[in-house]
């Protein structure tokens, strides 16, 4: 019975991590349609009401995938050494790094570039000078290592440096974990919330260093995801509390919604105008802290919880779709990007041009990686293991994206 938990949870991961990753594909097209939130190609019907809808995802839909990956990295690294771990993710997450940069990202950029009006040649020129890290082209649009960049698979690098340094403390921590008392357990479903409130209001990071993605300053998202794995690896040693999280599923769900609710009604001037911090009232700026943390928080909590209690079943459609994550989230954005670009020339209704960019993203993906999971060459450069059967229950146990 034990085995068969064992076994039910897992499978409540893997479903969970199928949806994150279909949420992160319609957020992707949204932002394509939200006014006022920059992206790198914008259409020209855009919708002010699409950014309620965005901001009831956008503060945990990563962090979910953090969250996910840490469990299933502990839970690997408690039958397998760390350096083998570790070996197999730099193979199957700084390989696909490399690759996208350099030959899945370029079309975004190309792309991006075109419509802001600074590249006006073809993209083989501008390829060119892509990958020249001595490139003198768009000076301004350069970074340390000249046009390259990793754009939307900055999750790669950031989820690979925290594996390091899980992997690396892993004996302490399950030590640490171990000893904790048995009333932690309770109160450590709401412990994260006070800690990044804390984090939140007192060191300010949010406003001290703005989201960057360039993994070197963005001390903010290291706090908040590094924080996500944590609790990640405590959740998966810690059998007790996360039979506690789907226990208190509907009281997060219920703050979650609460909070978001606050934080949709503030940007629509509801509740007045809130005082810059200096100005406000001791109690003002930790209740603001608290109820954005909480948000985040919350909704984790409760989708784990939810996930866990209703997910827990097997399924070839999500072991399909586990085997295929890392090339579909590689390849989805540059599909959106040159999609929307194609289609921004024609006069067609937003809701239909949705519709299209939609098909042919997910299309797009599908095709693909039928054909990359057929060519042992683009199988290792998209992070793909070698053959595995599509019965094997550790088909898709053993993702990239998974640890």
């Amino acid at each position: 019975m034990k085995q068969a938990n064992h076994h039910q949870r897992y499978d409540a991961l893997d479903n969970m991590r199928v949806l994150a990753f279909g949420v992160l594909i319609l957020y992707h097209i949204g932002m394509y349609y939200v006014a006022d939130w920059g992206w790198h190609i914008k259409s020209d019907v855009q919708f002010v009401w699409l950014q309620d809808v965005m901001i009831l995802t956008n503060q945990w839909r990563m962090s979910l995938l953090f969250l996910i990956s840490a469990m299933v990295l502990g839970a690997v690294l408690s039958r397998r050494p760390a350096l083998s771990c570790l070996k197999e993710r730099t193979q199957r997450l700084l390989l696909p790094l490399v690759f996208g940069m350099f030959v899945v990202v370029a079309p975004q950029a190309y792309v991006e570039g075109r419509v802001n009006g600074l590249v006006s040649i073809s993209f083989w020129e501008f390829y060119g000078h892509y990958i020249n890290p001595a490139t003198d082209y768009l000076p301004d649009e350069q970074s340390v290592i000249g046009l390259l960049t990793w754009n939307h698979l900055w999750f790669l690098p950031y989820l690979f440096c925290y594996s390091v340094i899980v992997a690396g403390l892993y004996p302490l921590l399950t030590r640490v974990i171990s000893r904790l008392p048995g009333w932690t357990d309770h109160v450590a479903v709401f412990l994260p919330l006070v800690v990044t409130a804390t984090t939140y209001i007192w060191l300010n990071l949010r406003e001290a260093y703005p989201v960057t993605h360039d993994l070197i300053s963005d001390w903010y998202n290291h706090a908040k995801y590094g924080l996500v794995m944590l609790v990640g690896m405590v959740i998966v040693n810690r059998p007790l509390l996360w039979r506690n999280v789907v226990q208190h599923r509907r009281v997060l769900l219920l703050i979650a919604m609460c909070t978001y609710t606050l934080l949709i009604l503030d940007r629509h001037g509801v509740l007045g105008d809130i005082p810059a911090r200096e100005e406000a009232p001791f109690w003002l700026w930790p209740l603001i802290g608290g109820i954005v943390t909480g948000n985040h928080w919350c909704w984790l909590g409760a989708i784990l919880g939810y996930g866990s209690r209703y997910l827990a079943r097997p399924s070839s459609v999500t072991r399909y779709f586990n085997q295929a994550v890392l090339p579909y989230y590689m390849l989805h954005q540059t599909l959106i990007v040159v999609l929307a670009y194609v289609l921004s020339s024609t006069l067609l209704p937003a809701s239909l041009s949705f519709l299209l960019i939609l098909a042919g993203t997910v299309v797009g993906c599908m095709l693909s990686y039928e054909g990359i999971k057929r060519v042992p060459g683009l199988r290792s450069l998209f992070g793909l293991k070698g053959r595995v059967s599509a019965s094997s229950p550790t088909a898709s146990r053993f993702s990239p994206l998974k640890g």
